[in-house]
């Protein structure tokens, strides 16, 4: 059931969430003329080093464009990274997780296959072994059965099998 205790909380969340989003991005052409450390203090700011200037990071665009500033040049999050290494990092992060992710996948699948191998093969031994027995055993039952027939002379054809 919903706690009614969380409802408030969630409710200002949202609507700080929705005013920092519609809040106009003045911060950051104020900060312009002064280091990056101070610009990149907002989340919302991106770094030119070439001009020196504070800019709103542009949010529609995933990279921003080379007419705001050359990746080289710009810095987002931390200042000695500039934004081409940040994004190589990540996406070569990015290759290694699924490439070991993929890996792993196929350790599991193999694993778990030759496992079914090996027990298939245990199981079919344990069939071929209790195959012997039983036909040692009926072998036996049949050696049996023809020395009683014998020593009460029913070795012969049964006289009763013409009339079947």
């Amino acid at each position: 059931m919903l706690d009614l205790r969380i409802l408030p909380i969630a409710l200002l969340l949202i609507v700080g969430c929705v005013a920092q989003t519609s809040a106009p991005t003045k911060a950051c052409t104020e900060k312009n003329g002064t280091s990056c450390e101070e610009c990149l203090s907002n989340v919302e700011c991106l770094w030119c080093i070439t001009t020196k200037t504070c800019i709103s990071y542009p949010v529609r665009t995933i990279l921003p464009p080379h007419s705001v500033c050359p990746l080289n040049d710009a810095r987002w999050g931390l200042c000695w990274m500039n934004f081409q290494t940040l994004i190589i990092t990540l996406a070569v992060l990015g290759g290694v997780i699924i490439i070991a992710l993929l890996i792993c996948l196929f350790c599991c699948c193999k694993c778990e296959n030759f496992g079914s191998k090996r027990f298939e093969a245990r199981m079919q031994r344990q069939t071929n072994k209790l195959k012997t027995k039983q036909e040692e055993r009926k072998a036996e039952m049949k050696q049996k059965h023809d020395e009683i027939r014998k020593k009460y002379g029913l070795s012969g054809q049964n006289p009763y099998s013409r009339f079947a």
